[in-house]
């Protein structure tokens, strides 16, 4: 525990402007970020007699051993950069909010020469439209099916995409009039993008356009007695409809608002979000959070719309259930003029207490699965840390694992658990080569050796790796029995550490190996600390397995290439960048091959004849006619 006063800056030296800080432990991890008005009164605060502070801040402080700031010009730059350091650098006193589940969208990739429709959990890229988030996987996938019958925009991934273009035929999508068919000509890139714009629209809430013009289409059809395209315009209008009855009206003025509301208790917030767009729900979404400092209603809320509308795209309305701490500086951050208020009377007030009736729920159902998930993490890392006769409970355990096929394509794992939960922006992979590869011991040394290396580098604090690794774990843990724990442990020897404890954990009995032991510990077949144990090496297992195979697959793939006179490795890599295979080498023509960096002519037409067990044409000087060698 260290004593603030040790590293308190000189009130002096602390400037008075807007700024965002950053409390440091002794190793060099950000633990804390805040953001400040006046930084010199702020920073001032924590520096106070440790029993006036909060009981979470006087935590933070005292497991604090530096701080440092950060000057900006405004209190909108200020939020913008502390939000953006919580993401980096995920400090341990923050309160982050995470998702209480993975929500999906509906996302349109506006960015690309062919709009493609799809269903994404993940972040929105610049540039493109997205729509929800939505409760449930079908929901949205039965939508996406009805929509494509009126807007047959592109749905299929870059891959089916390349190879219907190199077939010159349309994949089933397109043959049943639910694809335009980019990929083979049928459709102009302009019109395909105004189609991709139209089914844009009409998922934004602007559908009354659309549906009167299919009806004109379809009674103008039924007067030219033309009855067979009368009939599939009927079934567009009722396709459409039908995705509107998905979405009930719940705001008569056909709004386009976020409700957001807050509940929380002494120790945890819950946040739930409803989007909704012409006056329907079109998703929603929630998050929880511990509260690790001294936050208020107030604070949170502002917290939640910063992860909100930091990235996002923000409304005309934000209805909240508080007041953020800064509302003004929240507006800004939108880059729109925003109403964000309380709702006091009307239907707007009712549906933010649904809202908050949600927001309720999540919170009694996280604290219900959070009690029996706590409880069992905490006894299982007691119980391992008593078995092992460790001074403390683990809470950072990294495990360790080889793959390799024959003593090829030798691969490393690392996967990291914090208080018995998967931490997986730490996760790390090796490649194992040389003589390292020999067997599984040496690449166990390997892999221990530079894992260490760079916990006892100086990089600086703000270097990538130096911050995921330079925190020491208080357990490693290797998949292997005797002789891979031997191996790990000199390589802890080698460099000189002695405060980090190494076990082992063989597949046959599931027994622990300690280093220099005769014989192993035997944990309780239904011992928490067993079960977490063997979640660690099945993950670190997991882990290699999936690299190894990436590896290999790719090994194969580029030792067809070999026999090509003139390609080097970095030739041959970039050409399985840009044709995943070495199929679609072979099918692609000698214009393709040359868009490749360092792909010229000559070679593109050695590498075709060689791959289809051609002769190749002689090259020939065109000044002289003479055949070049």
């Amino acid at each position: 525990m260290a004593d603030p006063s040790t590293y308190r800056p000189a009130t002096g030296t602390i400037p008075t402007s807007p700024g965002v800080y950053r409390f440091r432990d002794a190793d060099g991890r950000v633990i804390y970020v805040g953001k400040a008005k006046n930084l010199r009164a702020r920073l001032s605060n924590y520096f106070q007699d440790l029993s006036v502070l909060h009981e979470r801040t006087r935590r933070m402080v005292t497991t604090a051993t530096g701080v440092e700031w950060t000057v900006v010009r405004t209190e909108v730059e200020a939020l913008t950069l502390e939000y953006t350091w919580i993401k980096e650098f995920d400090p341990r006193f923050n309160v982050k909010f995470r998702d209480d589940k993975s929500y999906p969208y509906l996302a349109v990739t506006m960015g690309e020469e062919f709009p493609r429709v799809h269903v994404t959990r993940r972040p929105r890229p610049k540039g493109d439209r997205t729509f929800g988030p939505y409760t449930q996987v079908w929901a949205i996938r039965e939508t996406v099916d009805l929509m494509l019958r009126v807007f047959p925009v592109r749905s299929c991934s870059a891959g089916v995409f390349r190879r219907a273009e190199r077939a010159g035929r349309p994949c089933l999508l397109g043959f049943i009039g639910k694809c335009s068919a980019p990929c083979t000509g049928e459709i102009s890139p302009e019109d395909h993008r105004r189609l991709a714009e139209q089914f844009c629209d009409f998922m934004a809430g602007n559908t009354g356009a659309h549906l009167r013009r299919i009806e004109e289409q379809m009674r103008a059809a039924a007067a030219a007695q033309d009855y067979e395209t009368a009939a599939g315009l009927r079934d567009d209008l009722q396709a459409l409809q039908k995705v509107m009855e998905k979405n009930s009206v719940v705001l008569s003025d056909a709004t386009d608002a976020d409700l957001v509301a807050l509940v929380q208790d002494e120790l945890e917030a819950s946040i739930q979000v409803f989007h909704v767009r012409g006056g329907r729900i079109r998703g929603q979404r929630g998050w929880t959070a511990e509260i690790l400092d001294d936050s208020g209603p107030a604070d949170l809320m502002e917290r939640a719309l910063a992860t909100l509308y930091t990235d996002g795209e923000a409304p005309a309305e934000i209805l909240v259930s508080h007041l953020p701490t800064n509302a003004e500086q929240i507006r800004e951050l939108t880059g729109r003029r925003v109403d964000l208020r309380v709702p006091r009377r009307g239907e707007k007030k009712e549906l933010l207490e649904t809202v908050a009736a949600n927001a309720e729920d999540a919170l009694r159902l996280h604290r219900l699965r959070r009690t029996g998930d706590l409880t069992a993490r905490t006894k299982a890392l007691e119980d391992l840390g008593n078995a092992l006769e460790l001074s403390e409970p683990p809470l950072r355990i990294e495990c360790f694992d080889i793959s390799h096929a024959q003593g090829t394509n030798v691969v490393g794992s690392q996967v990291v658990f914090e208080d018995g939960l998967p931490k997986k922006s730490e996760y790390r992979r090796y490649s194992v080569s040389g003589e390292a590869a020999r067997d599984d011991t040496a690449s166990m040394y390997d892999v221990i050796r530079r894992r260490l290396q760079h916990h006892l580098d100086p990089k600086p604090v703000d270097d990538e790796d130096s911050r995921r690794f330079a925190y020491p774990p208080s357990l490693i843990l290797v998949d292997g029995g005797q002789p891979q724990v031997a191996a790990a442990q000199r390589a802890v020897d080698d460099l000189g550490i002695t405060d980090i404890a190494l076990a082992g954990i063989a597949k046959r009995l599931e027994e622990i190996w300690l280093p220099g032991d005769e014989y192993p510990v035997i944990l309780p077949r239904t011992s928490e600390a067993l079960f977490l144990v063997q979640r660690l090496r099945d993950e670190a297992h997991r882990f290699a397995i999936t690299y190894h195979r990436s590896k290999r697959g790719r090994a194969m793939q580029s030792s067809a290439l070999d026999e090509v006179p003139g390609l080097g490795p970095a030739r041959k890599r970039a050409l399985l960048d840009r044709f995943t295979t070495v199929k679609a080498i072979r099918e692609a023509d000698e214009e393709a091959l040359q868009e490749v960096s360092g792909i010229g002519p000559q070679l593109a037409a050695q590498i075709l004849a060689s791959l289809r067990g051609e002769e190749p044409e002689p090259a020939v000087d065109m000044a002289t006619g003479e055949i070049l060698p």
